[in-house]
């Protein structure tokens, strides 16, 4: 038995003083008397000083490209060897895990390298945070991402596209619904998928209830995408107010991935971005503040992702996008809630975002409050996954 002792332990159900025990990967009590609970000090076989310190839980982010590394121009990795890609997935998860990452979903990498990694790491063979992964994303020919996504046409392929991904052991479908900022001719808000083609789509998960994203950035799109069903509109870049009340009537996610224009426009041309990408980014992210206000005001549920993997979006800072949902209208204590219960409730996850009782411990340590001090989440003083102190 593991006790984690004298620590403040902060997620979306508060703040209270409480060791807390774990054994066989999970929590076994939160509180107190979590040492009474457990049989006595008689129980406790290894234990982790976090006097002064915040147990919380570790983050999740749903919206990540494992196969990426943050390179200024995305689509020359179309050009490495799969050895290649394995080795990058391999050490973006090792730092996605080392900055207190405990899930991750990934949202498109070529083949099966994103199922594959999500199986290693399972399996032990190398560190890394859990992995839910889409496979392919499904695409029309050539629209936004084609250089790795399946294309498809017309709602019978498109139905096609989403089943072969579910055959390989997707855990999430994913579909362009519009245009997007790194490829290059595509127009960033312009619908791709018809509304037929998306309807077809969600009508692929919906046997085995597997959840949906959509990228989506124009308002078009994203009023499509939401119309179809879809569980969680990401970007969402041009949102005006009726895709706004739209999402939160149907209870739809939005995942903003911040640090994905921020990385575009924030380094420019001169860092190496294609221009035609920066052009993009720039007017994506002058128009971002709209889409915030939108969904504040009509309380859309917000979970976070990133887009880890985009130019100069690093899955070492991915714990940056809770400062920068904070900067555009979130309190702190929501921008936990959308790293921890949101985004675990959006993957279908029921084990993962809390300290309490029954969940995995996967947990952080941090030095302050996180709902005070929102940028604490980027040097956590420790790092553990399913139990096992990684960090």
């Amino acid at each position: 038995m593991h006790l984690i002792r004298g620590g403040r332990v902060v997620d979306a159900d508060g703040s209270r003083a409480a060791d807390v025990a774990v054994a066989d990967g999970d929590i076994v009590a939160v509180g107190p008397d979590a040492v009474d609970e457990i049989g006595g000090e008689g129980a406790v076989d290894a234990e982790t000083d976090a006097t002064g310190a915040v147990v919380a839980p570790g983050l999740i982010d749903a919206h990540v490209h494992v196969m990426l590394d943050g390179r200024p121009d995305v689509a020359t990795a179309v050009a490495d060897s799969d050895y290649t890609a394995s080795y990058r997935a391999a050490g973006n998860l090792r730092d996605a895990l080392e900055a207190g990452v405990t899930t991750v979903r990934d949202l498109g990498s070529r083949g099966t390298l994103a199922l594959d990694a999500g199986e290693a790491v399972a399996a032990g063979d190398i560190p890394g945070p859990r992995v839910l992964a889409c496979g392919r994303n499904v695409i029309m020919t050539g629209g936004h991402g084609n250089w790795f996504g399946r294309e498809a046409d017309g709602p019978a392929e498109v139905r096609k596209a989403a089943r072969e991904q579910l055959k390989r052991g997707a855990d999430v479908l994913k579909c362009m619904a519009t245009g997007g900022v790194l490829t290059e001719g595509a127009v960033t808000g312009a619908p791709e998928l018809t509304p037929d083609e998306l309807a077809a789509f969600t009508d692929a998960a919906a046997p085995t209830d597997t959840p949906t994203a959509a990228h989506a950035h124009g308002e078009r799109g994203i009023k499509n995408a939401v119309a179809a069903g879809i569980s969680s509109v990401e970007h969402g870049t041009f949102m005006d107010r009726e895709a706004a009340e739209m999402m939160a009537d149907r209870g739809t996610y939005w995942v903003p991935t911040a640090s994905a224009l921020r990385g575009v426009a924030d380094h420019g041309v001169e860092a190496g971005i294609p221009e035609d990408a920066v052009e993009k980014g720039e007017d994506a992210a002058d128009r971002f503040d709209d889409a915030w206000d939108h969904a504040l005001a009509a309380d859309v549920p917000i979970a976070m992702g990133t887009d880890a993997g985009t130019p100069f979006n690093f899955f070492a800072d991915i714990p940056t996008e809770l400062a920068y949902m904070v900067d555009y209208g979130l309190s702190p204590a929501r921008a936990l809630a959308a790293a921890t219960v949101n985004a675990a409730d959006l993957l279908g996850l029921d084990d993962v975002g809390r300290v309490a009782t029954g969940y995995r411990a996967d947990l952080v340590l941090l030095e302050a409050d996180p709902t005070d001090d929102v940028t604490t989440w980027q040097d956590p003083t420790a790092v553990f996954a399913a139990g096992e102190r990684v960090a």
